[in-house]
Formats: C-alpha cells, sequence, structure tokens
C-alpha cells in the first residue's frame, strides 16, 4: 500500500520558500530602483534547474560568507518570485499577467533551463493571451525567433501573422523588423494578401532601412538608386510580380523599373503586353489569399469580423469565427477616400440596407461606432429598430477592449437627414460635428464609454451581406 502527500508536501516547501530558512543563495533581481534581494536554497535550485545545477557544479557563482551570490538584472524581482515559487512547490499563477510580462518570463524560464514550464507558459500564451501578438508584432515575432525552444509559439505567431498579414504590415514598428525575418515571411505561400500589398510593404520597409528616402523615384539620385538596389536585392525573387494585376503592375511597380533587374523588367512588360506569352519557368506559386475573410479598411482589421458578426446575430461574442462567419463587410464609404462631406456619405450609403460604421477618435487608439438594420436616407428623420446597437472599443488593436449596447427598446434608433452623417441615439454626427449627450430623447442606448465630445480622425460605413 502506497500514500500520496502532493499537496501537504508542496505546502511545505511553499513554506520553506517564504521563511528562507537555512538559505545558502543570494540573487539580486532587478536593476536599477527595481532591484531585490531574493533568497534561496543551493539544493533545491540544483534539483529543479539545469542553470543552477551547471552553475554549482562549476563554481562560476559568486561565493561570499558561505553563500552563493547570483545577480539577475534582466529578470524582474516579481517574475524571479514566480519562478522560484514554481521550482519549490509547483505552482504556477499566470492569469493575473499582461501578455508581455508573460513573455518575458517564458524567456527568463529558458534561460534558466525549466523546461516544464516553457510548453506551459507557451501554451498559457497561444491560449489565453493572443492580443499581445496585435500589441507589438515585430518585437514578440523577433523575440520569439531567436529562441529555439519556443517552437510552439514561433508556429502560432507565424500562423496568426500569415492569416492576418496587416498585424504586422500595419504595426508602428514593422519599419525595424530585421531583414531575415522579412525575407522568411515573404518566402511564405500562405501570405492571405493580395502580391501588390506585399509589394507596397516591402517597398515602404525598404525606404525606412534608408533614412525614410522620398517615395518618388523621379527625385532619386545615382547613389540613391544604388542603395535601393542593394537593399531590395535579397526580396526580390520573393515577390510574385506575375500575379500582380496590369494596372498594378504599371502605375506601381513600373515606376520603380530603375531599381529591379531590367531582365525582369523585359519579362514582365513582355508578360502583360504581349498576348499568350506565358510566365517564366521555375517560378514560386501563386499566393491564395482568403479574399472571402479580408476587409477593405484602414481602421479595423478582420479580427474584428467575427465579433461584429456575433453581435449581429446577438450572439455571445466568440460565437462566430473566421470559419463560420455568416456575413460580408462590403466597404461603401470611407472618408479619406470619398470625403468628408455628409453628402458623400449619404451618396454611397443610402438605400443600401443593412450596415455597419467605424470612427477613430483623433489622437487615441478608440474606435467606435454602430450598427444600423435598417437604410440610411436624408429625409426620414428618426427610424425605430430593435436590433440596432452601438459599439466602444478603448484599443481597436485589443478587442477584449470591446462594449457593444443594443437600443433599449426601439425609439430614437437611427436618425436620417441629409446633413447629418451616421446618427444613433445621442451619438450625433451634425454637419460632421461629433458628439454624445442627451439631446432630449433620453437614453435610448445604454453607456457603453463614448465620451461626450471628440473629434474623429476618419469613418468607415460597411454594407452588411449575408453569404
Amino acid at each position: 500500500m502506497s500514500s500520496k502527500f502532493w499537496a501537504e508536501l508542496s505546502n511545505d516547501y511553499e513554506k520553506l520558500f517564504e521563511t528562507e530558512i537555512g538559505y545558502d543563495v543570494i540573487i539580486h533581481a532587478g536593476e536599477g530602483q527595481n532591484v531585490k534581494e531574493i533568497h534561496a536554497h543551493s539544493n533545491i535550485l540544483c534539483a529543479r534547474s539545469q542553470y543552477f545545477r551547471t552553475a554549482f557544479s562549476n563554481e562560476w557563482a559568486e561565493k561570499r560568507d558561505g553563500k552563493f551570490i547570483f545577480r539577475k538584472p534582466n529578470i524582474s524581482p516579481q517574475l524571479f518570485n514566480i519562478i522560484l515559487r514554481f521550482i519549490y512547490c509547483g505552482n504556477i499563477e499566470l492569469k493575473n499577467l499582461q501578455g508581455p510580462d508573460v513573455l518575458k518570463l517564458l524567456i527568463a524560464v529558458d534561460e534558466l533551463s525549466i523546461h516544464s514550464l516553457i510548453s506551459h507558459i507557451q501554451e498559457f500564451l497561444i491560449e489565453h493571451q493572443t492580443e499581445f501578438l496585435h500589441q507589438n508584432p515585430t518585437e514578440v515575432l523577433e523575440t520569439v525567433y531567436q529562441h529555439e525552444t519556443f517552437t510552439g509559439l514561433w508556429d502560432f505567431c507565424l500562423e496568426n501573422i500569415c492569416k492576418e498579414p496587416k498585424i504586422l504590415f500595419n504595426s508602428e514598428n514593422f519599419s525595424s523588423l530585421k531583414a531575415p525575418l522579412l525575407e522568411l515571411l515573404l518566402k511564405r505561400d500562405d501570405l492571405n494578401i493580395y502580391e501588390i500589398e506585399i509589394w507596397e510593404n516591402l517597398l515602404k520597409w525598404c525606404f525606412a532601412q534608408q533614412n525614410n528616402i522620398q517615395d518618388d523615384p523621379t527625385k532619386w539620385n545615382k547613389e540613391d538608386i544604388t542603395r535601393i538596389e542593394r537593399e531590395l536585392y535579397r526580396f526580390i525573387p520573393l515577390i510574385r510580380f506575375y500575379n500582380i494585376e496590369p494596372t498594378d503592375f504599371f502605375y506601381k511597380v513600373y515606376r520603380y523599373r530603375n531599381v529591379l533587374p531590367q531582365d525582369l523588367i523585359h519579362d514582365l512588360l513582355e508578360y502583360y503586353i504581349v498576348p499568350n506569352v506565358k510566365p517564366k519557368a521555375n517560378l514560386p506559386p501563386p499566393r491564395k489569399p482568403d479574399l472571402k475573410f479580408q476587409i477593405d479598411s484602414t481602421l479595423i482589421e478582420s479580427k474584428h469580423i467575427p465579433l461584429f458578426s456575433s453581435w449581429i446575430d446577438k450572439k455571445e461574442s466568440s460565437y462566430y469565427d473566421r470559419k463560420n462567419n455568416p456575413y460580408e463587410f462590403r466597404l461603401l464609404y470611407r472618408s479619406s477616400r470619398d470625403g468628408i462631406g455628409t453628402e458623400t456619405f449619404h451618396k454611397n450609403c443610402d438605400n443600401k440596407g443593412a450596415t455597419i460604421w467605424v470612427a477613430k477618435i483623433k489622437d487615441s487608439t478608440q474606435i467606435i461606432g454602430g450598427y444600423n438594420p435598417l437604410d440610411w436616407d436624408g429625409v426620414s428623420y428618426w427610424k425605430t429598430a430593435t436590433d440596432s446597437f452601438l459599439f466602444n472599443f478603448t484599443n481597436a488593436n485589443d478587442i477584449s477592449t470591446a462594449k457593444a449596447g443594443y437600443i433599449n427598446g426601439q425609439n430614437y434608433a437611427v436618425f436620417c437627414l441629409n446633413t447629418y452623417g451616421p446618427t444613433m441615439g445621442n451619438l450625433h454626427c451634425n454637419q460632421n460635428d461629433w458628439s454624445n449627450t442627451n439631446c432630449g430623447q433620453g437614453n435610448p442606448y445604454p453607456n457603453i464609454g463614448i465620451p461626450e465630445y471628440f473629434t474623429i480622425e476618419g469613418y468607415e460605413v460597411f454594407q452588411i451581406i449575408k453569404n
């Protein structure tokens, strides 16, 4: 007969960690004003970590007054305490940490060779903290790439960026991405984006490497041309030029002919101009982007679509995903493209059925908007509805910050007049002056954190079409 008392054993070791009785290791964790002295026991560290086992056996750890001294300025006291608590009693709590801190913890346990935690933390990040990739994709991608043991997280990041390349290409730090990583991405056949957009983003990255040289080939001198040629050289074979539409090729590729191989320009011109000419042999296969799930927007990404669809059908926020999304979101109006006037809003959006509009608040990451299940028009004044709603993302990049509020009852759901843009309840767009104040209609929609007065950087309207 055998008995197991794992919980009691774990509790006893946790008490030993907390009371520090008989400690012989001093760890200085953190740096600057955030340094903290932490005490531990060498025999327990040896048993649980290859890093400490090697340190003590090779005697390269500093020793003073009979105690081993370690200095770990790259690991914060908070994270080191989490690691030591796991080493002592096998318990770890990650749910109170933000994605970036969990990633730092993963880097720390990799350095300390705590292999069981490496897999566990990767699984936690993938399952619970996916938004961290959207917040700083360049840094996350490069960090994960540098650690061979992060294979699960690397595959996850690569798969998500290939599904939604704009996560990376539209990020603030895209231009700081290291060339080998960009090369690795451009080799992928599953990048879910038009080839011309890949080319445009490559140029954006290239110009940033050359101290933001201006995007006007007519103003380049010979030195500029040589520098850009050298920067682009390794990437040119990775662009599927033959899969770019003729119009895009002429206006967006051919104008850069001075920095492209002349034999390539000749072959492409022949292909686009001469009838029945086939592409040259040994070309990489064309990428096949999932165009159905892409959204033509400068304000939102495809990750927002399942959320909007779930709200439209009054389901839980995670009810729909990429695979079962029932709606197409077709761009009708973009203020930066069509003009900010309410006249163009009504010209593009009136009598088109159900729509969702999205607006970005100036000098912030906040987006707001609403769902109108009816038509827009220029004459109806107030309309009643039972399924309309407003929404608010305090951070557009983080869908966990989203709130939606459905109409209370059905009155004052949507307002239509030719001098008004998208107006619902107390949220008014009057001659492009935006406000969210009670104008005598009470509170048709609940308070979801939309400010009372604000300036809009731009807004878009999408027609909702059932697949």
